[in-house]
């Protein structure tokens, strides 16, 4: 198993087990590219029904693909809290290329940050020594992404590339976003009476997954097709 791929196992395996996802939906991605599949798309859901105060995550989706042919190797984690919940989604991409290796690793707002303070301190200030250290981590550099997609995400976005040595030591930065996004989950955070969650999460949403801020699904609709691309983005948005 590659190192994307087996970061973005264990990780998935420890958010599943501390939130109870089980898996709800899987489906094989193939391409002309290969005789087999390149990957699989899997969603994991509550095994319950939830009561009003539950506090587990509404959904979680996996993507993965690796075609050896092209040096592609890509495992992306979504988490997403509940439409009404101002807990942010966590997210991780995991990836390996024939040059590099290279991690996106956030934990979405679902408030405006700069219009939110206290949300701000509670919810991201405390990612801060963790971001600053993964910086100084020799070998990893800063990815090619644009303000405009970084406007969907959070300041404490790590976003990058990596050499293999390097990749290996963000192994522990993962983890800390993660226990800290579990203890959001559990604890909560400040109260948000001011904002629309569920309809601000949807246009945030639909512009983090668009084709039109994110180049990345014309590559994946090449590799995949228009019908494949779709269910996963559908996943996503829904």
């Amino acid at each position: 198993m590659s190192l994307p791929a087996a970061l973005s196992e264990r990780t998935l395996d420890r958010l599943l087990a501390a939130t109870g996802l089980s898996p709800s939906a899987h489906a094989e991605l193939t391409s002309p590219m290969s005789p087999v599949p390149v990957g699989a798309l899997r969603v994991f859901r509550p095994p319950m029904p939830a009561r009003a105060d539950d506090t587990r995550p509404a959904k979680a989706v996996t993507v993965s693909l690796a075609v050896p042919a092209i040096g592609l190797d890509s495992h992306m984690i979504f988490a997403f809290t509940r439409p009404g919940s101002a807990v942010p989604h966590f997210t991780l991409d995991s990836v390996a290329s024939a040059d590099y290796h290279a991690m996106h690793l956030d934990l979405i707002p679902r408030v405006e940050l700069a219009t939110h303070l206290a949300y701000l301190d509670a919810v991201h200030l405390p990612l801060t020594p963790l971001l600053e250290a993964a910086w100084e981590i020799d070998g990893v550099s800063p990815a090619a992404v644009g303000p405009r997609q970084r406007a969907m995400m959070s300041p404490w976005m790590l976003v990058c590339r990596a050499t293999e040595d390097a990749f290996e030591k963000l192994g522990p930065t993962v983890d800390a976003y993660l226990d800290h996004w579990l203890t959001l989950l559990c604890g909560g955070v400040p109260a948000v009476d001011d904002t629309d969650l569920a309809a601000r999460d949807a246009v945030n949403r639909a512009n983090l997954f668009s084709p039109d801020v994110d180049p990345v699904w014309h590559q994946v609709t090449r590799l995949l097709g228009a019908d494949q691309t779709d269910r996963i983005r559908w996943e996503l948005l829904s």
